[in-house]
């Protein structure tokens, strides 16, 4: 890769684009098409490009070229600078798989870095290719945020199903195992609500900035994607609920569990209490004891356990014990 660079793609306007070399990034003027560049910021090579031959603010170089960054928004003149998470893979997401895309964006130039490819700019590139794609810098804008809020999407849909199981395997059984699954759950869908929400931030913040090149059709196409993606929070939302539920509904039936055998236990301990306190008086080495002497002292005192159980158990009986 020259001077960090993944891609470089030329926009006719039309809905296509092609992949340029760095010769001919290098020749590019605004009247052959919409340019757009993607680098590694990774790349050393990438920060002297920014720094020297871009012609970017500092402010916009230093966010493009960061190693860390929230999700943002701002204008610089007619300008516009823009950092978005987007889910790399199609696996459960983690902190980690949240990448960010920073983008810079004129009237006829967008400047993009990443640490990793996104799965939507592959999909955005596609599009491209096959002249299906976005017309205009705005339309890109909108075009890649619509794809970004896609796929995180797409996983709120697989909490869903996966919520969906679970409730059902509660109904099945319960457990140690099932409570993790849970938790784990409900791990994820803070990570990715999280996310969500700091998405829908700059999308917001995003409709109310006034450029040029910014027309009202894809101010609407915006207004789309950001409600889109209100509906997803509410899903991951509901998610939430019905995992902390389903969390609740497991204690409670574990508690139940317990709450149970330590009843058995307790009607044990306090049936055989009264019987082991006449067995040890009995059963003291001292004279005087009760039939002591007697053949039939053994007989008889069985006969006395067995009517004290016998109480026992009435008793219980009567007080609805048993």
């Amino acid at each position: 890769m020259e001077t960090g660079l993944v891609y470089a793609v030329l926009l006719d306007r039309k809905g296509s684009g092609r992949e340029l070399s760095w010769a001919e990034v290098k020749s590019w003027q605004p009247d052959q098409g919409i340019l757009w560049l993607h680098f590694d910021y990774d790349s050393t090579n990438t920060v002297e490009w920014l720094q020297q031959d871009s012609g970017l603010t500092a402010t916009a170089i230093e966010t493009l070229s960061a190693k860390t960054t929230r999700p943002c928004v701002m204008t610089v003149d007619q300008g516009l600078m823009l950092a978005m998470y987007g889910i790399e893979r199609k696996s459960k997401p983690r902190a980690k798989d949240m990448i960010a895309i920073r983008i810079w964006a004129e009237e006829n130039r967008i400047i993009s870095t990443g640490r990793r490819k996104l799965l939507s700019e592959d999909d955005l590139l596609s599009r491209l290719r096959s002249g299906f794609g976005p017309r205009g810098t705005a339309a890109l804008l909108m075009s890649l945020a619509d794809l970004l809020v896609l796929r995180m999407c797409d996983r709120a849909e697989d909490f869903e199903e996966k919520i969906d199981d679970l409730e059902n395997l509660l109904l099945d059984r319960g457990g140690a195992e099932l409570s993790s699954l849970l938790v784990r759950l409900r791990k994820r869908t803070i990570v990715l609500r999280r996310y969500l929400c700091l998405q829908r931030e700059v999308l917001g913040r995003l409709q109310q900035e006034s450029l040029s090149w910014f027309d009202e059709h894809s101010h609407a196409l915006l207004g789309e994607v950001n409600d889109r993606l209100q509906r997803h929070i509410d899903d991951i939302d509901a998610v939430r609920e019905r995992a902390a539920i389903a969390q609740e509904e497991l204690l409670s039936r574990t508690s139940d569990q317990l709450n149970s055998r330590m009843y058995v236990l307790s009607v044990v301990a306090a049936v055989f209490l009264p019987l082991s306190f006449l067995t040890g008086l009995f059963g003291i080495n001292v004279g005087g004891i009760p039939w002591g002497q007697s053949s039939l002292g053994f007989i008889a005192f069985c006969i006395l356990l067995v009517v004290a159980l016998a109480g026992q158990v009435a008793l219980f009986y009567w007080k609805k014990w048993l």
